[in-house]
């Protein structure tokens, strides 16, 4: 059961790692979401799995209920994450904030040199 849980731990680590990278590396806002909406719920998913798992290493009625509500927050982080994405996305569209073009890069590059 350890075993388990530590490869779940692991995987959470790797996909929040991901996150954090792809928040880092991508150049607008609408693509540092995208890391952060996806790769942090899959790294709560991963975490919290091993959480639950690890609650059960004494097994009661009282675990079993508390790996239960667990569950049921990574259910719950599942509905409200993407939506909470969603909502961002739709608050920067109507603040007017466009895109990133390869031309605002280039025009970047010429402005530094």
């Amino acid at each position: 059961m350890n075993i388990l849980v530590i490869v779940f731990l692991i995987s959470g680590l790797f996909f929040f790692t991901g996150g954090a990278v792809g928040i880092i590396r991508m150049p607008d806002f609408y693509t540092r979401l995208h890391p952060a909406g996806k790769l942090d719920t899959m790294g709560i998913l991963m975490t919290m799995t091993a959480v639950a798992l690890y609650n059960l290493d004494d097994f009661s009625i009282g675990t079993i209920l508390v790996s239960l509500k667990i569950i049921l927050i990574v259910a719950f982080l599942f509905i409200t994450s993407p939506t909470a994405t969603h909502a961002i996305v739709d608050a920067g569209v109507r603040a007017g904030l466009g895109p990133w073009t390869k031309e605002e890069t280039k025009r970047e590059d010429d402005l530094a040199t």
